[in-house]
């Protein structure tokens, strides 16, 4: 088969005093995610993608939560192993389609570092990675700001 889809979506409590890593980089609130590593739902949707499109399992069975490995570990690292299995099988990115919900805070002014950000990890082209960010009009536990969420889709091509 020369082209595979993935689909990736995780889900991370909120808390006061936690910090909340989004795409790579750090976006000041005063709300950030309850996790084991540093709790960045986009690069874990991205990883569950990459790793689902070539039927990998899931980031948790290759970083499970319950290894002191991975305790705090930045999801950039996660991210790079994910791909690091995806090239072994002899596959490459095309590109990356994402998006991230949450009432607060406003994510658009960091959306073009986030990218810059996951594609130098990937090695690939800024214009092959996409974020989106939405609320969700107050509605479910990210409108009521308990939790933030992120889903991706991502396509391979054979090398």
């Amino acid at each position: 088969m020369d082209f595979r889809i993935g689909q990736g979506y995780d889900v991370h409590r909120l808390a006061e005093g936690e910090t909340l890593w989004l795409g790579g980089i750090l976006i000041p609130h005063s709300k950030g995610t309850i996790a084991h590593s540093d709790g960045d739902v986009l690069i874990h949707a991205i990883c569950d993608a990459l790793l689902g499109a070539l039927k990998l399992r899931d980031i948790g069975t290759h970083f499970p939560d319950s290894s002191d490995e991975f305790k705090n570990i930045d999801s950039k690292v996660l991210l790079k192993k994910s791909y690091d299995l995806v090239k072994q099988k002899g596959y490459e990115i095309v590109n990356i389609d994402s998006t991230i919900s949450a009432q607060q805070p406003k994510l658009k002014p960091f959306i073009p570092e986030m990218e810059i950000i996951m594609a130098a990890v990937l090695e690939i082209d800024v214009d092959q990675i996409s974020v989106k960010a939405t609320t969700t009009e107050k509605l479910g536990f990210e409108g009521r700001e308990e939790g933030i969420s992120a889903s991706a889709i991502v396509l391979l091509k054979k090398s």
